[in-house]
């Protein structure tokens, strides 16, 4: 865990002129020069030189409160700079019980931060809670809030936290923290909350595309209630425009899907690029991967030929569903503009068998040309259903961003 412990005093303490100022309100020679000194190497970055000349000064007979101040607050900085947390308790503790107000309360972030990184976790929360009384509500307070709370366990107040946080943001207009995100959805998954985690998987994958995300998120769509069956090639398709299609066996998959769904071409550049990525053409299967992509290879030529035949005779029909199919094999081959014309007048005709299902291959079809983009963007978002098809739409809006 990460956490800013140095505050404005302390850091202000490390420059000579500060260690000059406070000389003239009573440090000796004897106390001033070797904390003079630690403050220039506390510049310098170099921690633990700046410890032992504070602590050489610290050894000098009859401290007075004066210095005693300067020396604790001295010692704190360097100590949390070396990384020395339990150096740092005892001067902290020292200052917080001299100082009230605000002062009280940055020393109580510094106390709450040290004793967590000494997972003395009781502590951590004794201090935070005086810091969030003497009304410090810094981001470092937050964090060790959550920290804190993970560590106990309680998390249902740990949901609630970063939901309130994710919530604050999305109300101003703002991008949620990834951190908060990731709490929330870890929260979730620790209370069982399946839709709340779901929920929240969408969130990080759309304000924050990462593979690992589409890994989650995909990995688990297919398990969605009412998720259908029809759309696991679109599954794998996205896996494809995302980066996270990395087996041979989900290349395979792929290409024989779209060879089942009519659509060779498509079937022909999935095999290429599962060759281009390595994943296919070697090991023991090899040859059945050739075997594969030489029919794909054959079935899309074929395919060209028949298609204008089939779209005639798909124009005759009283279903506007053969249409939409032929327009999306059109597609599939790179003739996108005449494959929306003909899913369009599909959806014209009517009586669709599934009229969601026909405005996502219209979207996607939409998206593939410069001029029909736009389009595309506004018929995806359009997509409705509960069975998998409003997913889909959403989730290429991610990937086309």
């Amino acid at each position: 865990m990460t956490m800013k412990t140095l505050r404005a005093l302390t850091l202000a303490l490390v420059t000579a002129g500060c260690l000059t100022a406070a000389s003239a309100q009573g440090l000796r020679p004897e106390v001033g020069k070797p904390l003079q000194q630690a403050g220039e190497l506390l510049k310098a970055n170099k921690a633990k030189e700046a410890l032992a000349k504070v602590r050489e000064a610290e050894g000098v007979a009859g401290i007075t409160a004066a210095e005693r101040q300067t020396i604790d607050a001295m010692k704190a900085a360097a100590a949390q700079r070396a990384g020395d947390w339990a150096a740092a308790i005892a001067p902290l503790e020292a200052l917080a019980g001299r100082a009230s107000g605000a002062q009280l309360g940055q020393y109580a972030e510094q106390l709450a931060s040290a004793y967590a990184q000494l997972r003395n976790n009781a502590k951590a929360t004794e201090w935070m809670n005086k810091a969030i009384a003497a009304g410090n509500n810094s981001a470092t307070i937050k964090q060790l809030q959550g920290y804190l709370r993970e560590a106990s366990g309680d998390f249902a107040a740990v949901a609630r936290d970063a939901a309130a946080a994710v919530a604050a943001a999305e109300q101003a207009g703002r991008r949620p923290e990834e951190s908060d995100l990731l709490r929330l959805a870890d929260a979730q998954n620790r209370t069982n909350n399946a839709a709340g985690y779901a929920s929240t998987l969408g969130k990080l994958l759309a304000n924050y595309p990462k593979k690992d995300y589409w890994n989650l998120y995909l990995g688990r769509l297919p398990r969605k209630a009412g998720f259908a069956d029809r759309f696991l090639i679109d599954v794998l398709r996205l896996r494809l425009a995302s980066g996270t299609l990395t087996r041979t066996e989900d290349y395979m998959e792929l290409a024989q899907l779209a060879m089942q769904q009519g659509l060779p071409t498509e079937a022909t550049r999935v095999v290429d690029l599962g060759y281009k990525a390595g994943v296919l053409g070697t090991g023991p299967e090899a040859a059945r991967h050739q075997r594969l992509r030489d029919l794909a290879l054959k079935e899309s030529a074929e395919l060209k030929d028949k298609l204008p035949v089939q779209a005639t005779e798909a124009a005759g029909f009283k279903e506007g569903d053969g249409l939409v199919r032929v327009g999306s094999s059109f597609v599939a081959m790179g003739e996108v503009d005449r494959g929306i014309a003909l899913i369009q007048q599909g959806i014209s005709k009517g009586n669709l068998k599934r009229p969601e299902d026909a405005r996502l291959r219209l979207g996607l079809a939409q998206l593939q040309s410069p001029k029909t983009r736009a389009a595309g963007v506004q018929t995806l978002r359009g997509v409705k259903g509960t069975d998998g098809a409003a997913d889909i739409a959403r989730l290429w809006l991610i990937v086309d961003r």
